[in-house]
């Protein structure tokens, strides 16, 4: 399972989606950072569902992302991986 995770403008949750493959989270991200390089004058909406939560849609205004990324949920370390970027030091 992987996780979309869609940080907003002037809110201090972040929205999330899971998807079951790869590349279909991967061409939503894509979609999702095409928007964000925009013209911000137009006002595109994107809307998102969850393979998860098969009933959760999400509608977005692109304008209003900030930032977005995507990871995969592992069974490992308390169900997922966490999300970001970490420094690992051994």
């Amino acid at each position: 399972m992987y996780s979309l995770e869609l940080s907003l403008r002037y809110s201090p949750f972040p929205l999330s989606i899971q998807k079951k493959e790869f590349e279909d989270v991967k061409r939503i991200y894509d979609e999702i950072r095409n928007s964000m390089n925009e013209n911000l004058e137009t006002s595109n909406l994107i809307e998102l569902n969850c393979d998860k939560v098969q009933d959760k849609l999400i509608t977005v205004r692109t304008q209003e992302i900030i930032s977005v990324q995507m990871y995969e949920k592992s069974s490992v370390a308390g169900g997922s991986k966490r999300p970001g970027f970490s420094l690992n030091i051994e």
